[in-house]
């Protein structure tokens, strides 16, 4: 059976225009902040004389009302603040300096402004950091190589869209980007233990979270297979230069406290120290004892041996940290996350078979 109806005839609400249903939906967003429809066509347009905290609360109600929000991301700025550590790294082994290459593609891309800023010792005031938190002009901030709890809970409380690179934050209040150090480490040991490497030092700066996680990867590994992990062999060097790292194991070495056929380094300066303390005792790398490094520095394709590493993706996580960020600032915080990317293992000269070796 077919019906037919006349269209004409039927009763029907006048159609709003599409300007009126625009204008609608922002009266309903104004209702839902409590503010008026001049303040949220401001704050979705991008202009000044917005609170920072009213702006935010209208994003948030313009995306549950559906409501296409405008690119802002385009000419904007993020600050970018790195710690002393960053920053002393920065000038040391290259790793802070590919994360800002990473950082400096990401928005370059985007046409988006970068502006790094040393992060000062609490006691030496934090008006840099409070100016960006309160800023319209800053779309977002990035801390690299921070793990000062109270600067992480300044962030938080601003409201203002943030990411951690190279850390977390333990309470999970703010979303982070690192290399996944602990697998990192397992990876390692598990390329050394197939080579038939039983007795593996571990060579380590004390301190950060994110270097803890890559003696535990160490540990992880051991135990799983059975092997002595005992503290002996873990080696503690006071900075990330080679100088201390050769000073420490050239000690162990003329101590004869050093009962191991491989040195899993923490890093690649770290790695480089190893190589001289061994070379200036005569002692042939990897035939007697192999080296490892964590980073894969381009010094570390250099060395004599070439360095066996584990690489990690330090100018991917610049990149990711701007993705993160910008969906931070232009769809709001659904869920803090923590994202750790994959390190790879590098194979070259420095490490070898025990079978083939003297050890």
């Amino acid at each position: 059976m077919k019906i037919f109806c006349n269209i004409s005839t039927m009763s029907k609400k006048p159609a709003l225009s599409s300007k009126n249903l625009a204008r609608s939906r922002l009266r309903d967003i104004a209702l839902a902040c409590d503010v008026s429809i001049s303040s949220v066509s401001r704050a979705l347009a991008g202009q000044k004389g917005v609170r920072e905290d009213v702006r935010q609360r209208i994003f948030e109600a313009a995306r549950n009302a559906q409501y296409p929000l405008p690119n802002m991301v385009q000419g904007a700025r993020i600050a970018v603040f790195a710690s002393k550590a960053a920053m002393t790294d920065y000038s040391r082994t290259q790793f802070t300096w590919h994360v800002l290459e990473g950082l400096k593609s990401a928005a370059a891309a985007r046409e988006i402004e970068i502006s790094l800023i040393p992060l000062p010792d609490p006691e030496e005031g934090q008006a840099p950091l409070t100016d960006a938190l309160i800023s319209e002009d800053i779309l977002g901030v990035l801390l690299l190589t921070v793990d000062d709890m109270q600067v992480m809970s300044r962030i938080q409380e601003s409201g203002k869209a943030a990411v951690l690179i190279n850390s977390d934050d333990p309470l999970m209040r703010i979303s982070s980007v690192s290399p996944c150090n602990r697998s990192a480490t397992r990876m390692a040991c598990d390329y050394l233990i197939g080579l038939g490497h039983e007795r593996i030092g571990f060579v380590m700066r004390p301190g950060r979270p994110t270097i803890r996680r890559r003696l535990e990867g160490w540990r992880d590994a051991l135990l799983e297979h059975g092997l002595p992990c005992s503290d002996e062999n873990v080696i503690s060097v006071e900075d990330w230069t080679p100088e201390c790292a050769e000073r420490a194991i050239g000690e162990r070495l003329d101590k004869g406290q050093l009962d191991v056929t491989a040195l899993l380094c923490a890093a690649d300066s770290l790695a480089l120290g190893a190589l001289s303390a061994l070379k200036a005792r005569q002692i042939a790398c990897p035939e007697e004892i192999s080296v490892m490094g964590i980073d894969n520095l381009p010094i570390s394709d250099l060395l004599t041996p070439r360095l066996t590493t584990m690489h990690i993706p330090a100018r991917e996580l610049g990149e990711t940290a701007v993705e993160m960020l910008i969906e931070l600032s232009t769809q709001g915080q659904r869920v803090v996350r923590r994202t750790e990317l994959a390190c790879r293992l590098i194979e070259r000269d420095s490490t070898a078979s025990v079978a083939h070796g003297i050890a």
